[in-house]
């Protein structure tokens, strides 16, 4: 260009002249648009990440705050689950539910495999470095790199590469099974960067989460996968980065893991006061009460507890009195979550949402709250109850409004002000008054009853299974059960052993369940996997009241995309309006602590953190 304006300037051309330099300034404007595209695309490295805002701890942190950071480590802790496993391999859909607890566990702790950032369970949703030592994504998270840490190795003294990051992604598309299977379908390219780093760069489907799923995904060695053979069922040891080697496998019995004392990350500020033990054990029983007297014997060292009439009633044995066993109560700072009994709305007598909360107002919480738990329990009204993120007591505003457009048309209105609360009975188990605003709803859903059975239109009887997989859920359902027989209903209630219960909830094999939807203050993906479209037919997922609804998908979507708090809460809160309004399940109860004995050996750190006790930085006090 800048001959073409010599030449004009030579001839002496005006018009051809501001033609020319015309076109010079458009391409140097051109040239600097595209280096600040370039600059824009870099990112300063950084220690952690969060879903809103920023991390809480410095990049020069030391250690977690609940951790007890100069705790001596060595000793051994017993575990005890029910349950079974037939594989050593958690990533695949062949793999029984329960498969090999402590191997990639959100109670004991990934012991085998680390993931590229490691999470704080004191703030909402946080990340800092672990496999990575550090990360860079842009203000719109259209990518995140990540930057290993060159101490990072697997125990066999390899180090981990950026070749085994995307090695692990790639086998999770072709062999693995959900979440796993389905992370890649949001990544435009994943590359190597230089000889350490990797970065994701994401498709339009992608959301706000999904950098942090890809950050919390364990990684796998190359090396030592058979890729041939991934899919199969396997008590092969695996080979990891982790703090723990498994040492010992009694199929269906026990796993045994053993410290590495080489473990890499063993000083890495997310990693000090975790790991502590030089032993885990953990031992497989058939039945809850068979778990509880072994650790009424001393076998199993810490017993979480679930009911408040057994915390109450059942902690008497000898070792409690004289002091061996601690009893400990914990008080989180996070939602109640929701537990009920879910409707496979697959089945097609469950399709109708009147149905669905007639059935729901049958069910009479004070009677089994009374009688069965001492009245320990709160009803739970919402998803999100005992946070901000809750309807209750708030009416949807402008923001919320604008986020459900016609949605609204479907939340029931006094879930839309916030006073919606499920109904108060007399506790005799047979109220009259709850009862007959149940039939009202039952007879708008096309049910009546004749000869005192409760008869479809076509005067079919109302009929299905509760399907239980242990004595309390039974106690529970048979309270129900009796409930529904006053207004002719048959349901019939079936207990059956885990492995079976696995593998019919694997394939939404019920009628109804009971099922607990934890609940954090940063819910983001995992929603989908609960009421998502996309994973109602994927065997193994989370949608156990098989919902496919597009304003669900798109309410979930808001929630994942939302920026600021303001919008993030509001997307909730909508969220929340939506479930309750639709009634995928029948409300039941929470408490707002939690429970957990042990052997007084075993220690635990003074800091509960936000989402109340974490097993991984506890300890064996008998360590000199």
């Amino acid at each position: 260009m800048l001959i073409n304006v010599l030449i004009c300037r030579d001839s002496r051309d005006d018009d051809s002249r501001r033609r020319a330099l015309r076109a010079l300034f458009l391409g140097l404007i051109s040239v600097l648009a595209t280096l600040g595209t370039v600059v824009a695309a870099q990112a300063e490295p950084v220690h952690g990440i969060a879903m809103h805002g920023q991390p809480a701890l410095p990049a020069d942190f030391k250690n977690f705050p609940y951790v007890k950071p100069d705790v001596k480590k060595g000793g051994r802790v017993s575990y005890g689950v029910v349950g079974t496993f037939d594989s050593l391999n958690p990533f695949i859909l062949k793999s029984m539910r329960t498969t090999a607890r402590g191997m990639l566990d959100p109670e004991y702790g990934n012991l085998v495999y680390d993931s590229l950032m490691q999470r704080s369970r004191d703030e909402a949703f946080s990340l800092y470095g672990l496999l990575a030592e550090t990360v860079e994504w842009d203000d719109d998270r259209t990518f995140i790199q990540f930057n290993l840490n060159p101490k990072a190795k697997w125990a066999d003294g390899q180090p981990v590469t950026p070749e085994d990051v995307i090695f692990t992604f790639e086998l999770f598309r072709d062999k693995g099974r959900v979440p796993f299977s389905t992370r890649l379908a949001k990544v435009d390219k994943v590359e190597k960067i230089g000889e350490r780093s990797v970065r994701f760069t994401f498709n339009d489907k992608a959301d706000r989460e999904f950098p942090l799923l890809i950050a919390m995904t364990p990684i796998l060695p190359k090396h030592a996968i058979d890729v041939a053979t991934f899919d199969q069922t396997s008590l092969k040891f695996p080979l990891g980065s982790g703090p723990y080697r498994v040492a010992e496998v009694k199929p269906g019995e026990r796993i045994v893991y053993k410290r590495n004392p080489d473990y890499w990350a063993k000083d890495l500020p997310a990693k000090i006061g975790f790991d502590n033990y030089d032993e885990i054990s953990v031992e497989y029983f058939l039945q809850d009460n068979s778990l509880f007297e072994a650790f009424k014997k001393g076998e199993i060292d810490i017993y979480p507890e679930g009911s408040p009439t057994k915390w109450a009633r059942s902690y008497n044995f000898p070792a409690v009195q004289s002091g061996k066993v601690i009893k400990d109560t914990f008080t989180p700072k996070t939602p109640s979550g929701m537990l009920g009994f879910v409707f496979n709305t697959r089945r097609p007598m469950f399709e109708n949402p009147k149905l669905r909360q007639g059935l729901a107002l049958v069910f009479d919480f004070e009677w089994a709250n009374k009688n069965l738990f001492d009245g320990a329990y709160t009803r739970t009204q919402s998803f999100w109850q005992n946070s901000g993120l809750s309807y209750l007591g708030v009416a949807a505003d402008s923001r919320e409004l604008g986020l459900l457009g016609d949605i609204r048309n479907r939340i029931n209105p006094s879930v839309l002000d916030g006073t919606y609360r499920l109904p108060v009975t007399d506790a005799s188990g047979r109220d009259r008054n709850v009862l007959r605003e149940a039939v009202t709803l039952l007879r708008e859903a096309g049910y009546g009853i004749k000869d005192g059975k409760m008869l479809s239109a076509q005067g079919i009887p109302l009929a299905f299974e509760i399907m239980t997989q242990n004595e309390g859920q039974e106690k529970l359902a048979l309270t129900y059960q009796r409930s529904l027989a006053a207004l002719g209903i048959a349901a019939s209630v079936r207990t059956v052993d885990d492995s079976q219960y696995q593998q019919r909830t694997q394939s939404f094999d019920y009628d109804i369940i009971m099922k607990s939807f934890p609940s954090s203050l940063s819910p983001g993906i995992e929603q989908v996997t609960y009421w998502g479209s996309q994973s109602r037919d994927q065997q193994g997922s989370s949608n156990f009241a098989g919902v496919a609804d597009k304003d669900v998908d798109t309410l979930v979507d808001h929630i994942l995309r939302a920026v600021s708090v303001e919008d993030f809460t509001a997307a909730v809160r909508a969220h929340d309006r939506l479930l309750v309004s639709n009634f995928y399940l029948v409300p039941l109860y929470h408490v707002g602590s939690q429970w957990v004995a042990r052997e007084k050996r075993i220690g635990r750190p003074s800091i509960v953190p936000l989402y109340g006790y974490q097993l991984p930085a506890w300890f064996d006090e008998t360590v000199q």
